[in-house]
């Protein structure tokens, strides 16, 4: 036991290979930063948040790299209802440059916060895409076989990696239906990563002839990006 570093308790067990796919500098860094504001915070948060978040900040480790930056919402706007993620979201931030040597993008203040609510709260569809909640584990199926179908592979439904990119679907669709689509300086990397995945950017372009056609839903060529690139590591992961 004495070589045991840190436990953690009641982590649901589709989270585990996280612990495979993320530099373990980054787990033991979010964890450390849990352990020292999980008091200040007014309520209970999941047991997965330590991993999620330890994900999310590699994979903006990831983006950054690649000269990818994701339009969060407004800081401002966000610190009047939740001031108390979006001042834990900087400290995040200052932490990894003062321990890691890492610079952020600033967005990722209200990354951080956003995985902090969503930890107490999960991210449900409403207002203009009510309609839409009802269907949306029918099009999260139905979206998943057609990449079944097109990219010949045979997608794991009990894995984070699926876990992730159905989180994702559901912010794309309440994103779409709201008619609040991304807007950030990443477009020109489009065709390059079209370039890069030709055959997931093909599959895509489907799945979004089919929203439209069956939702009245249009994908922008932003939300295409962030789409080839989910699919994309779902596929590379999860498949057979």
């Amino acid at each position: 036991m004495n070589k045991v570093d840190r436990t953690f308790y009641n982590v649901s067990s589709k989270y585990i290979p996280l612990l495979n796919d993320i530099p373990i500098e980054i787990v033991q860094f979010t964890a450390r930063q849990m352990l020292e504001i999980q008091d200040k915070l007014p309520y209970e948060t999941s047991a997965n948040l330590v991993l999620t978040l330890a994900d999310h900040i590699a994979f903006a480790i990831e983006r950054a790299g690649r000269g990818i930056y994701v339009q969060m919402p407004s800081v401002y706007e966000m610190e009047m209802n939740f001031p108390l993620e979006v001042k834990i979201g900087r400290r995040f931030i200052a932490a990894a440059k003062r321990e890691l040597k890492l610079n952020l993008p600033k967005g990722e203040v209200q990354g951080i916060a956003m995985h902090l609510i969503n930890a107490r709260n999960a991210p449900a569809m409403n207002g203009s895409a009510g309609e839409i909640e009802d269907q949306y584990e029918e099009i999260l199926e139905y979206t998943t076989q057609m990449i079944e179908w097109e990219l010949g592979v045979t997608v794991r439904r009990d894995t984070f990696n699926y876990a992730r990119f159905a989180t994702h679907l559901q912010y794309l669709l309440k994103r779409i239906f709201e008619k609040k689509h991304i807007d950030s300086d990443n477009l020109q990397m489009y065709h390059s990563i079209r370039e890069e995945y030709p055959d997931v950017a093909a599959c895509v372009d489907k799945i979004s002839a089919c929203y439209q056609r069956d939702w009245l839903a249009e994908l922008t060529e932003e939300e295409k990006l962030y789409l080839i690139m989910h699919v994309n590591r779902v596929c590379s992961k999860d498949s057979a």
